[in-house]
């Protein structure tokens, strides 16, 4: 995502500092769940890292002074509460006076409070989704992206406790005006390249009676720029951007409703 919002830099073996070489940015690379602590002791003024560390490291500690300043929308996951598939745990009523196995005891902990459950919280480093066979835990509190390793226990997700993807925060310490610059510039283009994620450039030529039409169908999009084709009175060119996806439905839509020569083009960069 930095190398998409124009910032030059390379990272040599495992070295921990790259230093980008078109902007004054020194890139801190930690272990993600360092990098909460590190941007409220001022180590760091931002840091990019996955919500559940973010989430886990602010509850278990309660005194970082952080915020989260943007969604990034990639390395989705969530962090369920999973048990026996066949067993007599299958919903969050079912763990009350249970052992649960969990990396997250912050998260765990506050989530099974909000929900009057009275549960003990064993906190593991990892192989989580073993507690239960070696009966260390009744459930388990894991992160899940495809449910393949939960499946191959012999476990299955009944609850989710945290919906995480990676997210850039921030403290609420001042900044001074040179970094306040930098970083307003840099969540722009953040924002910039979050926008092209999924937007999608639309040509095509069509009569000018349907352009009301087909302008409804162009999803998420603004006004499109409508252009007269050379001496032909009956027909535009119209141009959009698009905001959400464009499925063969759509184009079909368009055609339907006179559209043709219908081109759909990626979109590498866009600024508000």
């Amino acid at each position: 995502m930095l190398k998409k919002c124009g910032l030059n830099f390379s990272v040599r073996g495992d070295g921990l500092l790259a230093r980008v070489k078109n902007l004054p940015i020194d890139l801190l690379l930690v272990r993600d769940d360092d990098i909460p602590n590190f941007v409220a002791s001022g180590a760091s003024d931002f840091g990019l890292v996955g919500e559940n560390v973010f989430a886990e490291e602010v509850m278990s500690a309660k005194t970082l002074d952080l915020k989260i300043l943007r969604r990034l929308g990639f390395s989705r996951c969530n962090l369920c509460l999973a048990a026996d598939e066949n067993g007599n745990i299958q919903s969050l009523k079912d763990l009350q006076g249970k052992k649960i196995a969990t990396s997250y005891p912050g998260i765990l902990s506050a989530y099974l409070k909000e929900n009057n459950i009275s549960a003990s919280c064993v906190e593991m480093k990892g192989a989580v989704e073993l507690a239960p066979r070696i009966n260390i835990a009744d459930a388990i509190c894991d992160l899940v992206s495809s449910g393949a390793t939960l499946e191959a226990n012999g476990l299955a997700a009944f609850d989710t406790v945290l919906e995480s993807e990676a997210v850039l925060i921030g403290s609420n310490r001042d900044l001074s005006s040179e970094k306040r610059d930098i970083y307003e510039r840099l969540l722009s283009r953040i924002d910039g390249v979050i926008r092209s994620k999924d937007s999608k450039y639309i040509m095509l030529n069509a009569p000018r009676t349907q352009i009301a039409a087909i302008s409804k169908i162009l999803p998420g999009s603004d006004a499109p720029t409508i252009i007269p084709l050379g001496t032909d009175d009956d027909l535009v060119a119209m141009q959009a951007v698009c905001t959400e996806n464009v499925f063969w439905e759509t184009l079909e839509a368009l055609k339907e409703n006179g559209a043709r020569s219908i081109l759909v083009l990626p979109i590498e960069k866009m600024m508000a």
